[in-house]
């Protein structure tokens, strides 16, 4: 049975796919400026999801959409560095946020997910979202090459038609509409996969380090371990590698035990673990870096990971997944101000979210290419700043660009050190 009736009221101006952070930002900012917005969200909140680190930009998305109170309010760990273990388990001077941009923005958090993105889904609500749980978006209609709505199934198994002038994709990793196009594209360069889990009692820092993020290298550095302090005696510990490597069919299929074969390998992070109780089981994803071809369509627009997701590296996802939402959230309603649902029009902020996406991308791959920060600073203490500033998340600014060359000249510092050490081939 299907009926094109929409539940509540009036048609809507948007229709937003998914309820994470992404889509609650996008449906809240629509929704300030006075447009009908109706989010469909297959699951009921609160529910889990990984992710769990915020990075200082994104404040300023947050204060668009009064959540700052709500979070100072939390239970959620203040985050005010980022801090790197070597291989041999030999820690970096701190990333301090405040150092760098003395302002209330380079104090974040480390965040709980299912009660962040709740208090999110809640928020959108309380600016008018018509919000509705427990509905699975089915498929998208399309009048020629145009969206303009939607068919969904609510939890009685029945079937709706909604239509609407935008439809936004913030359906996360299933990308509903990049699937249905074909545009979704897996980063060849970024092939990674992950093993994750939660202990209560390990090591934590005390005072401003008490909500660090740690990032330890394994031996060989053939992979990595985040290490994130949540609330309530918890922290997140997971270990990213090479697909290839993580799940080689002859380690088998247990992620227990590829898990702590992977912690005999990080001197960085066994101690940590000495009066520590695991208190979950184990979670992993694999293949997880790719991006869509387009942000958008005519009415249609892609924002979050259902555009693309980078990498967890330096936990860039929340803040990705807001400053999309934001973005395409001005870029529809100015679209709907003018009659335009245009892919241009809708689109218009891609570039430039690309542009910062990249930089992001740069400094994970030289992350995962052998890249030192500390060698960096040494030979560029006038630059921490910049790397800083990546950091922090700031990715849409221009200045960070002239770390590039220097990132280059470390590069060949690496490739020249490494020639030199090589032996001689038999001859020369």
């Amino acid at each position: 049975m299907v009926s094109t009736t929409p539940q509540h009221g009036e048609r809507p101006h948007v229709v937003v796919i998914g309820g994470g952070p992404s889509g609650a930002t996008v449906s809240t900012l629509i929704a300030q400026k006075g447009y009908r917005v109706q989010l469909f969200e297959r699951d009921r909140f609160p529910r889990f999801h990984i992710g769990e680190s915020l990075i200082p930009e994104t404040y300023w998305v947050l204060q668009r959409l009064n959540m700052l109170e709500k979070l100072r309010r939390s239970c959620f760990i203040k985050k005010y560095s980022v801090q790197f273990v070597s291989q041999h388990g030999k820690l970096s001077e701190p990333f301090y946020f405040m150092d760098n941009k003395p302002h209330e923005c380079s104090q974040t958090w480390q965040v709980l997910r299912s009660e962040f993105d709740l208090m999110m889904l809640q928020n959108a609500e309380e600016h008018g979202v018509q919000v509705q749980q427990g509905v699975r978006v089915l498929d998208v209609i399309a009048e020629g090459e145009r969206l303009v709505g939607v068919r969904i199934q609510g939890e009685d198994g029945v079937e709706r038609e909604v239509f609407a002038d935008v439809i936004v994709d913030a359906s996360g990793q299933s990308t509903l509409i990049a699937n249905r196009f074909k545009l979704r594209v897996v980063e060849p360069d970024l092939k990674k996969g992950a093993i994750w889990t939660y202990w209560e009692n390990a090591y934590r820092d005390t005072g401003k380090d008490e909500g660090a993020t740690l990032v330890l290298q394994t031996q060989g550095k053939k992979g990595w371990f985040w290490y994130i302090p949540l609330h309530n005696n918890i922290i997140s510990i997971g270990v990213v590698s090479d697909f290839e490597y993580l799940f080689d069919k002859t380690r088998g299929t247990d992620h227990e035990k590829i898990y702590f074969e992977e912690v005999e390998r990080c001197p960085g992070l066994k101690p940590r673990l000495s009066n520590a109780r695991r208190v979950a089981g184990f979670y992993a994803t694999k293949d997880y870096s790719y991006r869509s071809k387009e942000v958008a369509g005519n009415g249609w627009v892609l924002i979050g990971d259902a555009f693309g997701f980078l990498d967890p590296l330096y936990s860039s996802g929340v803040l990705l997944a807001l400053k999309s939402g934001q973005l395409a959230a001005d870029a529809i309603v100015e679209g709907l101000e003018r009659g335009d649902t245009s892919a241009a029009q809708l689109g218009k902020w891609g570039p430039g979210f690309i542009q910062g996406m990249n930089r992001m991308r740069r400094l994970v791959c030289e992350f995962y290419d052998g890249f030192s920060f500390g060698r960096f600073v040494r030979k560029y203490p006038h630059l921490k700043g910049h790397i800083t500033d990546l950091l922090i998340g700031d990715l849409f600014e221009d200045k960070v660009d002239d770390v590039i060359e220097p990132m280059n000249d470390i590069r060949r510092d690496m490739a020249a050190a490494a020639a030199a050490a090589a032996p001689a081939r038999v001859g020369e």
